[in-house]
């Protein structure tokens, strides 16, 4: 359990308490509060053969846990205690602690897609532009204060400053080349706490899911002007108003393709942000660790 997560603390003993009731019996357990000890923790359970690991905590706890994880004859259990918990919400696990238990004591595994951004497993999604940007003012304390809110905060804080940039694209046999202000890979449905990267999106669909939101004021020529700023606003406005719904995939200015593989080349060149993580800079290559991870979720209906 990550108790420095949103809830972590709060979360701990009744976790514990919820699964007993529910007949699943926990031979240890751990209170942590940096992720260099959930690594060294995770190293020692899996040396020792452990098959069954419970983590607790938000998608960048997730995220950094699975990297151990694949590859293993091990099962996941989630315990969505993050301000996003979009990984939990792509696979139908309730926010509420209890309910999550409830999803782990029915014991149903599924098999789930692991994406890879060179090499570094994300579970949610793969982000340049203002969502980077937004991940950068996410501090721990404003989610801590904010929680959901947190977002449409950093957002408001950051959408002023956004400026295009041209990407290069290569989805499987396609090639693309445009003027962006966001650049979303997705493996699940969901990123940025409930914003859906595309209606069809699936975790076992064995795709990368992927949407582009141009820019207006390159292609008419206002780029760098004051009314290529309010064009660019405008357009990120309409939008942001069908993200939540998966309505943006029908939008004149979104982009959005499908690719087992997918290599990115940015300019000027763009951080990367990867379940609420920054990972590194453009040129990056995205692919698909197809049934990677095995994990407990809601079994179907």
């Amino acid at each position: 359990m990550n108790t420095q997560s949103r809830s972590g603390r709060e979360a701990y003993a009744l976790a514990r308490s919820a699964l007993a009731s529910r007949g699943v019996v926990l031979a240890e357990s751990h209170a942590l509060s940096r992720s260099g000890r959930l690594r060294r923790v995770l190293e020692q359970l899996l040396e020792r053969g452990t098959r069954r690991i419970l983590v607790g905590g938000g998608d960048g706890t997730l995220s950094g846990a699975v990297g151990h994880l694949l590859g293993r004859d091990v099962t996941l259990g989630v315990l969505p205690l993050g301000t996003g918990n979009d990984f939990a919400r792509s696979l139908g696990i309730p926010a509420d602690v209890e309910a999550a238990c409830d999803v782990i004591a029915r014991g149903y595994a599924a098999r789930v897609d692991v994406g890879l951004a060179n090499g570094r497993p994300f579970l949610n999604a793969a982000s340049l532009g203002l969502a980077t940007a937004i991940a950068k003012r996410l501090t721990k304390r404003l989610k801590q204060r904010a929680g959901v809110l947190a977002y449409p905060v950093a957002a408001a804080a950051e959408v002023m400053d956004l400026k295009p940039f041209r990407i290069r694209l290569k989805a499987d046999e396609q090639e693309v080349e445009m003027d962006v202000l966001q650049l979303v890979v997705g493996n699940g449905r969901y990123h940025g706490a409930g914003i859906m990267v595309a209606p069809d999106a699936r975790l076992d669909d064995r795709r990368l899911h992927v949407y582009a939101i141009e820019a207006p004021s390159a292609s008419s020529g206002r780029d760098g002007t004051g009314l290529g700023q309010l064009q660019d606003l405008a357009t990120l406005a309409r939008v942001a108003l069908s993200l939540r719904s998966g309505e943006h995939v029908d939008h004149p200015a979104v982009t959005s393709l499908r690719a087992a593989r997918l290599y990115v080349e940015a300019t000027p060149a763009q951080e990367i942000n990867a379940d609420g993580e920054l990972i590194g800079m453009t040129p990056m290559r995205f692919e698909v660790a197809p049934a990677a991870l095995r994990v407990y979720a809601p079994a179907p209906s």
